[in-house]
């Protein structure tokens, strides 16, 4: 039986919808990300830990965003993935109020839920005041209520999916949603990843494992990947939202289309719960089966948003994969340099400037990166902006639990 997937047709990029550390809305966020300033800083919430600095989202008020009435129910992590998502849909020219709702799906990728939630609910049960926990942490907790809070938020009636996949999450949603509007059981879907877990417990779990950067001292620089000095990623939190829809839907209604997905694929290791696999033959794997999906060869590349978490052992085996499909010739760069590693949220934000990179032909540095590893044998951008027409792009992430997973981004 042939499962052959390759040129399908592509999904347009309608809308774009960003709440990071470098900034809430895109225009903050794409200056940032251009000028490859990084936003990691001393967090008060973290004081006292072994890693107590973040790359936090700056001045973002629930409250005055979304109303207090409905911020109160949610969980950080949903907060920001319906503002980031309320921008995407603005950014689509599209209206909830009168869009088909029974055609409109959400897929959000979440890794790790409500932590905020639950462990302000532990605090107050081993407290002794168990009457005193919230009746609403469960629904507030739960990783699955993102999609559905969105999907509340602007009336998508259609599927509401959430993916798990770790630091891969908000790529493999991203993929999902495709698949949705390529079989026509979606004519619109808003997808993308969220993440806010710079929680103390979850964060001293993190730094516990070796993953987190311990450069206390500077904290501005602790995100540096393919750095020979890196010593693990810095702990953000984030949400990027698209809206998707089939190309040919959006040319119809005149929309402006920011880029397209053109192919997407994901892979696992079956390796390790927490490290890559060391050759990196997992991502290798995903890029390739991803080119294949948008009919396009590597030589038809000429940029990758890198995974790239500035911890030692994901740097070597991401740079060893591209540059055995790649060589050395596509500008590569890693965006956590300048957010930290959303996590979860990590593809999606990365997905957007992806596209925002080939709609404006910009690749943006990698910050912090001023020598770089000599095993890391490709072409990364560093120092300033490179700039200058792209032809095509790939975005790649990867998780815990061996999960990876690609995109391949075109031009609109």
């Amino acid at each position: 039986m042939s499962h052959d997937r390759r040129g399908r047709g592509d999904i347009a990029i309608s809308g774009i919808g960003l709440v990071t550390a470098a900034g809430i809305g895109v225009t903050a966020n794409w200056q940032r990300v251009i000028a490859g300033t990084a936003t990691a800083a001393q967090d008060a919430a973290l004081a006292g830990l072994a890693t107590d600095f973040s790359c936090r989202v700056p001045g973002f008020d629930g409250d005055a965003l979304l109303g207090r009435r409905l911020a109160w129910r949610l969980d950080r992590f949903v907060q920001l993935a319906i503002v980031a998502a309320r921008e995407a849909i603005a950014d689509s020219g599209l209206d909830p109020a009168a869009w088909p709702g029974e055609r409109v799906g959400v897929v959000v990728g979440n890794s790790l839920g409500g932590t905020e939630t639950v462990e302000r609910a532990h605090r107050t049960f081993y407290a002794g005041d168990p009457d005193d926990v919230s009746p609403l942490t469960v629904p507030m907790g739960m990783v699955n209520m993102v999609a559905g809070y969105v999907a509340m938020d602007c009336g998508a009636r259609g599927p509401g999916l959430v993916t798990a996949t770790a630091c891969a999450s908000g790529t493999t949603a991203l993929g999902v949603a495709r698949d949705l509007l390529l079989s026509g059981a979606c004519d619109i879907v808003v997808a993308g990843g969220t993440e806010s877990a710079l929680t103390p417990a979850t964060v001293t779990t993190l730094g516990r494992m070796g993953a987190l950067s311990v450069r206390r001292s500077d904290p501005a620089t602790a995100s540096r990947p393919f750095d020979i000095d890196r010593d693990g990623f810095v702990a953000a939190e984030g949400a990027g939202m698209l809206v998707l829809e089939r190309a040919g839907d959006a040319r119809s209604r005149g929309a402006r289309v920011h880029a397209r997905i053109a192919g997407y694929a994901a892979t696992a290791d079956a390796h390790h719960a927490t490290a890559p696999e060391p050759t990196g033959a997992g991502i290798e794997r995903a890029v390739r089966l991803a080119l294949a999906d948008a009919a396009l060869a590597p030589e038809d590349i000429d940029h990758v948003n890198a995974h790239g978490t500035s911890t030692p052992l994901n740097d070597v085996a991401e740079a060893g994969a591209l540059h055995r499909v790649f060589g050395d010739r596509v500008a590569v760069t890693s965006t956590k340099g300048v957010t930290g590693h959303a996590l979860a949220g990590a593809g999606a934000i990365e997905a957007a400037y992806t596209a925002l990179a080939l709609r404006d032909g910009v690749v943006p540095p990698t910050a912090n990166l001023q020598r770089i590893d000599p095993r890391v044998e490709v072409d990364v951008v560093a120092g300033a902006a490179r700039r200058g027409p792209l032809t095509a792009a790939v975005s790649t992430s990867m998780g815990f639990g061996g999960n990876n997973a690609a995109l391949v981004i075109t031009p609109a």
